[in-house]
């Protein structure tokens, strides 16, 4: 019986003959009925709002009338009327729960939270509110669960999806992009692009940005091209020049003008030319402050074919997020949902590319920073795998981060036999084989610009030469900012790569900045690397009509003094490290042009003298190319990377 009641019945004769036993029965009962039923919705309504403590309401109510924008259903009157109710309802049960809340606090010392005083959410709401919440946690394993525990769960409705896209910050969004397989409703669509100024092109819009950036401390050949843009339009023609010539490495062919080839390809100079600039952490400035992130946009949405344009677009962006300053600007022009949707993609460097910009974007888990030719090939995402040791690729001559590393290709007749080996067909063997064989490992590789010839590869200016020991003081900084060196390491190298790891090793025992990349280099792979030298180099400078020497080409000469010393000093000093060390060799002839078959490697010049050397019946393209991930090749090479890093690993 409640308490009214009781005092009801104890109150003076007087008002006994007033009310009577039998009012006072009817009372209580009533009295008791609403009481009860009170109790069984407040209940209700503690257990569901009592989970929403510490939860920010103001940024909870904006949000909710942003979400009506999502309902597309019409309702009746009575609908209406009924909701209207409900609501009301909802409200008053809220306050009594909060009235019966702050008994309870002050019954058990307890203080109240001052933001759940105003709640008002559905129940269904509330978990996605609370994680929300805890992705701003001032503790960081709290706001890592929660950004975790927003992506795994799949049943929010789209209107919250889109609603959290609204709420979350950068430090979320980013996150969330680098968690497998995220929903992209969790993401901002890309804001919408201003309209191109009357009577410009894309060419044009790429012209002007290049024009305002400075020409200081970028490649001679990018100031020729700049300079050549700038005087060109799409309603001129320019006097006629012809002859090869790129930027970055990856040789493009240059027509009599820029006018006279498709806008495509002018597009794609103007990127290459671009990706050079942000290089350069003081143009990176310029390039956003100039428009730069919104107009690679609407060139990345219009190119959404090419995907060689889009790997450079994406390139860029992943040099400008090494400037922390810049990270909000790309955000708010949209490129952390595009980046989140090009992870997804099922070619493996496109991925790749858009692993490395968000890696350099996530400052929440990530001390590393990943400069332009540093791939990080696993892990891409964030995962609970402890990192326990590196591998590191470099490839050789003419070759490129992903396709050195490629699985075999094989005969057109033969893959059409085998649908099963087409599907499961590895990109990349070290992100797709080694990866899932060692997870514990990170593995990272490396691009830089190599040539067989000065003639294919430079633009008609005169260049820097880039010599092995450029290279390897370049590479070096590069691979102490992506934290090599911190943990266990194996190195694996294919032909002038090989040369490239040696001259990197030598040069770190020389300096103390890099002695932790010294001592904790625990084992290397060489595919078909000339210790000694290659007749190739020979053969090119006496075949000028074929090859012109570049400063790659004749280090690698026959008893070249620069080798023999490279190797000698080596030598010493992995007997003296004691590194583990492994070789393969080629023995069959390489097509290096029309009727002309040649050892590039023989086995004598991939003997380094210590180690294992094993001699495998392919050429030397495909030495570093296993066929399949059953074959001798990967099997040994996986076993040597386990055995080098046993001590590190589980497998």
């Amino acid at each position: 019986m409640s308490g009214a009641a009781l005092r009801l019945i104890r109150c003076p004769s007087g008002v006994k003959k007033v009310l009577q036993w039998k009012n006072i029965k009817n009372i209580a009962k009533v009295t008791g009925a609403v009481i009860l039923g009170g109790c069984i919705f407040i209940t209700y309504e503690v257990e569901a709002v009592s989970k929403a403590v510490t939860i920010d309401t103001s940024a909870i109510l904006q949000e909710k009338y942003k979400s009506y924008i999502y309902l597309h259903a019409t309702r009746s009157e009575k609908e209406n009327l009924a909701t209207e109710l409900t609501q009301k309802t909802r409200r008053e049960l809220h306050k009594a729960a909060r009235r019966f809340l702050e008994i309870s606090s002050r019954l058990f010392f307890e203080s109240l939270d001052e933001h759940f005083s105003r709640v008002d959410a559905d129940p269904h709401e509330l978990a996605l509110w609370v994680l929300l919440k805890r992705t701003q946690s001032a503790k960081k394993d709290t706001r890592l669960q929660a950004v975790q525990e927003l992506a795994e769960n799949h049943h929010w409705h789209d209107y919250q999806y889109r609603t959290a896209a609204q709420f979350i910050d950068l430090r979320t969004a980013v996150g969330l992009a680098r968690t497998p397989q995220v929903d992209l409703r969790f993401f901002l669509r890309t804001p919408t692009l201003p309209d191109l100024e009357d009577g410009l092109s894309l060419e044009d819009e790429l012209r002007q940005l290049l024009g305002s950036l400075p020409q200081s401390e970028v490649d001679k050949c990018v100031q020729y091209f700049t300079s050549l843009a700038l005087r060109e339009s799409t309603q001129s023609m320019a006097a006629q020049r012809g002859g090869l010539w790129s930027f970055g490495g990856n040789g493009l062919p240059y027509a009599q003008s820029l006018t006279s080839v498709p806008s495509e390809k002018v597009e794609s100079f103007c990127l290459q030319a671009l990706v050079q600039h942000s290089k350069v952490q003081s143009h990176c400035d310029h390039i956003v402050a100039n428009g730069g992130l919104q107009l690679l946009q609407r060139v990345y949405h219009l190119r959404k074919n090419s995907l060689k344009i889009q790997r450079n677009i994406v390139r860029i962006i992943g040099n400008l997020a090494l400037s922390e300053n810049i990270h909000q600007a790309i955000a708010q022009s949209g490129w952390v949902s595009v980046l989140a949707d090009m992870m997804q993609s099922p070619h493996v460097i496109q991925a790749s590319h858009a692993a490395r910009a968000l890696a350099n974007l996530d400052r929440e888990v990530l001390e590393e920073k990943y400069q332009d030719g540093i791939y990080i090939l696993h892990p891409q995402t964030r995962g609970n795998q402890p990192i326990n040791a590196d591998v590191l690729f470099i490839h050789g001559i003419l070759g490129a981060a992903f396709k050195t590393w490629r699985q075999k290709d094989r005969p057109m007749l033969e893959e059409e036999k085998d649908v099963e080996g087409r599907d499961n067909y590895a990109e990349c063997w070290p992100k797709s084989w080694l990866a899932a064989d060692c997870p514990h490992l990170r593995v990272l590789s490396v691009e830089y610009d190599s040539h067989l010839s000065d003639w294919m590869a430079k633009c008609p200016v005169e260049n820097q030469r880039k010599s092995l020991a450029h290279r390897s003081q370049e590479l070096l900084k590069k691979l102490k900012l992506a934290g090599v060196g911190e943990r266990p390491l194996v190195w694996v190298a294919h032909s002038m790569g090989g040369l490239l790891v040696k001259k990197m090793l030598l040069d770190a025992s020389e300096d103390p900045d890099m002695h932790g990349l010294l001592q904790n280099t625990k084992g290397i792979l060489f595919y078909s690397v000339p210790h000694h030298g290659t007749s190739m180099a020979e053969y090119s400078v006496h075949a000028r009509y074929l090859l012109f020497p570049s400063v790659e080409v004749r280090e690698l000469c026959k008893d070249s003094p620069a080798l023999r010393n490279l190797n000698e000093n080596f030598v010493n000093m992995a007997k003296e490290k004691e590194f583990k060390v492994l070789s393969f060799a080629e023995t069959q002839p390489t097509n290096i042009g029309p009727m002309i078959k040649m050892l590039v490697v023989p086995t004598q010049s991939a003997n380094l003298g210590i180690g294992e050397l094993i001699e495998v019946d392919v050429d030397h393209l495909n030495i570093c190319k296993p066929e399949k991930k059953n074959s001798f090749l990967y099997k040994r090479s996986l076993q040597f990377i386990c055995e080098a890093l046993k001590s590190f690993i589980s497998h």
